[in-house]
């Protein structure tokens, strides 16, 4: 029998999974959960196709789709009401769920899937605001239950968080890790802890820029500048953790010590930086790190990143060019005497 997808809750996450896999080549049924009377229904789903209609247009005005490309992915979506979905969840090798968030309608949603799905279809919430831990016992067989945390636009980002919970079985993990690399995705798997990972330091570093905007730090724009061109563009390229091999454990601690000083104790480095330093696990130099170093040929590393910073660089047309000033007309200013 062959298994199809289904994502049960037809709002913007909802939509945004169908469109990774329509766009990807497969058939998905996106399923309103709220009972609506048939007038309103009608309304719904026309918004909805309306809706995916419109983002399907910006792939085809970015250039990643032709008309009849996205006429095609289109057909690929079944948009149905509860009642009619239980044959395709009779069906479903995944189904995510994407409904508010709000625990009584997560809880009802399950009932409705422990009822409906099949004994081994696997069941992942893609919920930011609850972990796999609290959802877990509303699930009939929690073994095929998980989260799958997808960040927006879901059909352009290709990072989703996944987080087993301590009765999540193996197989349930494969089969959902194997379903999102179908659409292109790259998932990374995290403990259930709040925030997950790009959640969690995102929100950092959020509150720390709009915190300088109100200690007259720096304006918006300013900030949001830095981050795009120095924050955004090395973290491209190389991972926090990974940065911090570069430049050193013993800069980001000394660094750290000193800001915590200066501005506030949330700037101290944690327990693991000092005890790297203590290891000798400083970083690239010492050829252990967060990451083993041994038997790379750094120098062949060190360029491949380079280079993959010359082309994000290149793409906005921000590489320097060699006699840049000199093509531009421009000169120094001229000394004075």
């Amino acid at each position: 029998m062959e298994r199809t997808l289904c994502v049960v809750g037809a709002g913007r996450m909802g939509m945004g999974i169908a469109l990774s896999y329509i766009h990807a080549g497969l058939d998905v049924t996106l399923i309103d959960i709220k009972p609506r009377a048939r007038g309103e229904r009608a309304e719904t789903f026309a918004r909805v196709l309306g809706g995916l209609r419109r983002e399907l247009g910006t792939l085809v005005r970015l250039g990643l789709l032709d008309e009849a490309q996205a006429d095609t992915a289109l057909g690929r979506v079944r948009l149905v009401a509860r009642e009619d979905a239980l044959a395709n969840l009779a069906r479903a090798r995944v189904v995510f769920e994407a409904v508010p968030e709000q625990l009584d309608i997560k809880r009802d949603t399950f009932d409705w899937l422990g009822e409906a799905c099949a004994p081994d279809s696997v069941i992942a919430s893609t919920t930011s605001t609850f972990l796999v831990t609290e959802l877990a016992d509303m699930v009939r067989a929690p073994g095929r239950f998980l989260n799958a945390h997808w960040l927006n636009p879901a059909y352009l980002i290709p990072l989703v968080e996944v987080s087993p919970g301590p009765r999540t079985s193996d197989a349930a993990l494969q089969d959902l890790l194997a379903v999102l690399r179908l659409a292109g995705k790259t998932p990374v798997r995290c403990a259930p802890a709040a925030g997950y990972i790009v959640p969690r330091i995102q929100a950092l570093a959020m509150n720390e820029a709009a915190r300088m905007v109100e200690e007259g730090v720096a304006s918006a724009e300013d900030i949001d500048t830095a981050v795009r061109l120095g924050f955004g563009l090395r973290f491209s390229v190389l991972g926090l953790l990974e940065f911090i091999d570069w430049g050193g454990g013993d800069i980001l601690y000394y660094a750290s010590r000193y800001l915590s000083g200066a501005l506030d104790a949330r700037f101290a480095a944690p327990a693991i930086i000092e005890r790297n330093m203590e290891q000798g696990r400083n970083g690239l130099r010492e050829g252990q790190g967060f990451y083993d170093y041994g038997g790379m040929d750094v120098e062949a590393y060190k360029l491949r990143r380079l280079g993959e910073l010359c082309a994000r660089l290149e793409i906005m047309g921000l590489l320097p060019r060699f006699d840049g000033a000199r093509a531009a007309g421009q000169a120094p200013p001229a000394a004075r005497s």
